[in-house]
């Protein structure tokens, strides 16, 4: 909940929902060093939604064991607290979680939601976290392929991020599997609204970074580990830097700057055109908002088949084009707004070919960027379908 995703793609859905009456304990696991920052702000949050926070320390060594460990103790702080409110049902997010909602059901007969949040035993084939090579991890991984189908057939209700990843489960002729709904991460399109700015922060954060008016800007937000083609990206940075002296990369991110920069320099790019810069979350859209456009590419692995970048609802709630790759539901999303933003390859070529573009883009495409994301990324939305969720799981009328 200290993390940034929490922040993002857990607390906003359960204050919403907890405003619909439905009474909330939530168990999560924290970084040290994040819940030693973050946790007053996470408490007052929850206090003033009465939302039942239950934070456990997240333990990260020795691999395997560790998780075993984790997994130990969830299990035994849900039965201590399940003796004592009797939950009607659990939200599972992602797998770990829902080993212990199918044990819940399976034991004590308590529905559960599997919020699956992605092909998760693929993401960490793909994403080289575990090596099929060595017999133990190509054990876990068997493991929890043959859960995944437990879960989607035991659960009462699956929720994907993506219509691709639905198509993918529907391909895999599972008998008496659970509804599947598709809600993607969701945006806070009150804070993420172009409307809602503070211009004088925007000027002040512009000075700052020593852009002006003249400069061209691209940023890119979040996380540039695992998944996010840096290399690539930094490519398409250097064709943009080419293209006109005054051109800037705005990287917001939590991240260490010195991989960005030491792979940059390989590249010869220019380091005085790269601003990197570390911002809470509220922060973000004025940073944003700098910006003529954002890029993204998602390495086209299996597993992202079922992934929805927090990033782009966010990007497009406030009317800035996205530069992407195809991947997860990306292109029907921009089917109708900006296509030809969206890379074929990662050539020098494609990228001059979306820049160009880019120049033809127009305020009347930015609107119908920002309508788009509200119709599509609404947090509101989001809720309310959860809600129909728990109320169809709950037999409520």
């Amino acid at each position: 909940m200290t993390d940034p995703l929490g922040q993002s793609q857990v607390l906003p859905y359960i204050i919403g929902l907890s405003k619909q009456e439905i009474k909330f304990t939530v168990v999560s696991f924290e970084k040290k060093e994040r819940y030693e920052k973050g946790k007053r702000i996470i408490n007052e949050v929850c206090n003033e939604h009465s939302i039942i926070w239950q934070p456990m320390l997240y333990t990260k060594n020795p691999p395997i064991i560790s998780t075993l460990w984790d997994i130990f103790k969830l299990n035994k702080k849900v039965k201590q607290l399940h003796k004592q409110k009797q939950f009607a049902l659990i939200h599972c997010r992602s797998y770990i979680t829902t080993l212990i909602g199918l044990g819940f059901k399976l034991k004590h007969q308590v529905p559960f939601l599997f919020d699956m949040r992605g092909f998760w035993a693929d993401e960490r084939i793909d994403g080289n976290i575990w090596n099929i090579q060595k017999p133990h991890y190509k054990w876990i991984f068997n493991f929890f392929k043959k859960k995944e189908k437990d879960f989607l057939t035991q659960a009462d209700h699956t929720i994907s991020l993506t219509h691709s990843g639905k198509s993918e489960i529907k391909n895999w002729n599972l008998t008496n599997i659970a509804p599947i709904d598709v809600i993607p991460c969701c945006t806070d399109t009150q804070l993420f609204n172009k409307e809602n700015l503070n211009q004088a922060q925007v000027n002040s954060l512009k000075s700052d970074l020593n852009i002006t008016e003249k400069d061209n800007v691209i940023s890119y937000l979040g996380s540039t580990g695992t998944w996010y083609m840096l290399d690539e990206m930094l490519d398409f940075f250097a064709v943009f830097f080419a293209k006109n002296l005054k051109n800037k990369a705005l990287f917001i991110t939590q991240d260490n700057s010195r991989p960005i920069l030491e792979i940059a320099a390989t590249k010869g790019i220019d380091l005085s055109k790269i601003i990197i810069v570390s911002s809470k979350r509220i922060d973000v859209p004025s940073y944003l908002s700098i910006c003529n456009a954002s890029v993204f590419f998602i390495k086209p692995l299996f597993s992202k088949k079922a992934s929805s970048a927090t990033k782009m609802g966010e990007i497009m709630s406030l009317e800035i084009p996205v530069i992407c790759n195809i991947i997860g539901d990306n292109e029907a999303i921009l089917k109708d707004v900006c296509p030809q933003l969206v890379t074929r390859n990662f050539s020098n070529e494609e990228y001059l070919r979306v820049l160009d573009e880019l120049n033809y883009i127009s305020q009347e495409d930015r609107t119908q960027i920002g309508n788009k994301a509200r119709e599509y990324y609404s947090l509101e939305k989001g809720v309310s379908q959860y809600y129909k969720i728990y109320n169809s799981i709950l037999q409520i009328d």
